[in-house]
């Protein structure tokens, strides 16, 4: 049986978290699958995980944007996208295809209903899954609090952006 673990919290750093793990698991030659919920824009992790052979992202081809500026047609669709997302990774953990799935912003895609919640919480709830699963995001549901293994909270103590300082290409994205 694997673990779950939670990166959540109102600091940066619960993809960097997440990320972190997914290189220790492929350095020790385990296969990793990344869902990228809610993450549509290219972002410079994604060129140096392309350079590992067993890990493996996935996410929508579109970059939706802020939830705030979605319309109702943006939300069906990413919502359609995630699902098929989860599907898949969800089928490569149960047949025992990955060590690892990280499915990264699921909590804020699971509470803005961006996903099918009935699906997701069977899957996590179920604790027969062979893979650690690894969900990032703020405001994790009560729900997988109470499953979880592993929550790991990241606080914002100080952040650049308070004064006005724009996200930073391969510091913030």
């Amino acid at each position: 049986m694997g673990f779950l673990h939670i990166y959540c919290g109102e600091g940066k750093g619960k993809t960097t978290a997440a990320l972190g793990l997914a290189l220790r698991a492929a350095g020790a030659g385990k296969t990793v699958r990344i869902i990228q919920l809610l993450k549509g824009a290219n972002t410079s992790e994604l060129e140096a995980l392309r350079l590992i052979p067993n890990i493996t992202v996935t996410r929508c081809d579109k970059n939706y944007g802020f939830t705030s500026k979605m319309t109702e047609t943006d939300k069906a669709e990413i919502t359609a996208c995630h699902n098929k997302l989860l599907s898949e990774g969800f089928a490569l953990v149960k047949k025992g295809a990955v060590d690892m799935l990280i499915i990264d912003e699921f909590n804020a895609a699971y509470d803005y209903n961006l996903l099918d919640r009935r699906s997701a919480e069977e899957f996590l709830t179920c604790r027969e899954f062979p893979a650690e699963i690894v969900i990032t995001g703020r405001n994790p549901a009560e729900i997988f609090l109470n499953i979880a293994d592993y929550i790991s909270e990241v606080k914002c103590v100080k952040h650049p952006y308070d004064k006005g300082v724009c996200a930073r290409k391969g510091i913030e994205y």
